[in-house]
């Protein structure tokens, strides 16, 4: 990886670990698995973690902590296996979440499909076939970006941007795809929807994904999403989860 891991300061509030410059599996594999090792660590300076789709981020006062004995602590950590091929943390789980695709609900499968040079029967079968990873959560509270899919899908984002897609809507680009957390404009094309909520304010659970959690969008008829949708009030949409380990 040449200049990578990369170790940085963020100005005076903690330390950022990078393995690439842009997404990748091994790359999100290491943020994820160096993470989970400084958690295991449990460093007194360290406040918390927090991992991107391909850093980790230390939050530390470096303006108490010197940040030059973290950074020999790290590069010591990071020297001590090959973080590109780790293990991914325990505890993650495999959801299964049932997907209406295309139609009104949402209208734009088949343009996605063609940029991917696929049609949209052959898109359905492909995005609620492929087990997706939850690379980082942002944007939203809880709002996962999953990927990687195949090459085909690396699709550009749309020239304008849709107005609102409503939450539970599964978009897809550049080989990713995102659960939306809340209603909200998005470039990215509209191709699945859910009755899955990926924020929930009033359960003792109210992020159920993790990182490194992974997730299948199997496809069901709009009859059977309206009636998840209807009957479900715990936002679990109809979903299952088994434990991967």
């Amino acid at each position: 990886m040449g200049e990578f891991p990369m170790i940085r300061n963020v100005g005076l509030s903690g330390l950022l670990v990078s393995f690439d410059r842009q997404m990748s599996e091994a790359a999100n594999r290491a943020a994820l698995a160096f993470r989970a090792a400084l958690d295991a660590a449990d460093w007194p300076e360290v406040e918390e973690t927090s991992s991107s789709l391909v850093s980790t981020f230390l939050a530390v006062d470096l303006a108490v902590h010197a940040p030059g004995k973290l950074t020999e602590r790290l590069r010591d950590l990071l020297a001590s296996r090959d973080w590109y091929g780790a293990d991914l943390p325990e505890g993650r789980r495999l959801w299964h979440v049932p997907t209406f695709y295309g139609g009104e609900l949402a209208p734009q499968l088949e343009s996605a499909a063609a940029a991917a040079g696929r049609d949209p029967e052959a898109a359905i079968r492909e995005l609620s076939q492929t087990r997706l990873r939850v690379l980082t959560i942002g944007f939203a509270p809880g709002q996962p970006y999953l990927g990687e899919l195949n090459r085909n899908w690396d699709i550009p984002r749309q020239q304008g941007l849709t107005k609102s897609v409503p939450p539970g809507a599964l978009v897809v680009a550049i080989r990713q795809m995102t659960l939306f957390t809340s209603a909200s404009p998005t470039g990215w094309h509209h191709v699945g929807q859910t009755a899955f909520r990926t924020f929930r304010p009033h359960s003792d659970t109210p992020f159920p994904l993790s990182p490194g959690d992974e997730l299948l969008f199997p496809s069901v008829s709009r009859a059977e999403y309206e009636r998840i949708d209807s009957r479900d009030e715990s936002g679990n949409g109809g979903a299952t989860c088994e434990d991967l380990s």
